[in-house]
């Protein structure tokens, strides 16, 4: 009886912890019905779990410069479209369209088939765009 109740209560702590590990966040901090259009150098590309990254040198009409932090899909869902974490390296010239934070940070999502080389060639673009709607075409 001790060790049945010992199992019960194992399995339930196991229950409430795992609950965690599995959540994932959405992705309504980010304003995908206003999306922009943004060229820039990639400053680096993090292809790390749970999600990639792209921070994107951007030139103002000032001069200044700011750096955008740019999250993308797992490193998973890349793969199955071609990417590896030589795809993109620092000093690529990026055009994107973004889905950009809601509270106007220089910050947002990306998706692959929003993205291309700023010359016009294309990156692969099979992926869906997780985020995106897919009515929003980035032109190349």
């Amino acid at each position: 009886m001790v060790r049945r109740l010992a199992m019960l209560l194992t399995a339930g702590a196991l229950a409430l912890t795992a609950g965690p590990i599995l959540a994932h966040h959405s992705f309504a901090m980010f304003d995908r019905d206003n999306q922009i259009d943004l060229e820039g150098v990639v400053q680096e590309f993090r292809f790390v779990n749970p999600h990639t990254f792209i921070y994107l040198v951007v030139k103002q009409d000032d001069g200044n410069t700011v750096t955008w932090s740019l999250e993308g899909q797992s490193p998973a869902a890349l793969v199955r479209s071609g990417w590896t974490s030589k795809t993109l390296k620092a000093g690529d010239e990026l055009k994107m369209r973004i889905a950009p934070l809601r509270s106007g940070a220089p910050a947002g999502a990306w998706a692959p088939n929003q993205t291309s080389f700023r010359d016009g060639r294309a990156l692969d673009a099979s992926q869906s765009s997780v985020g995106f709607p897919d009515s929003a075409e980035l032109q190349r």
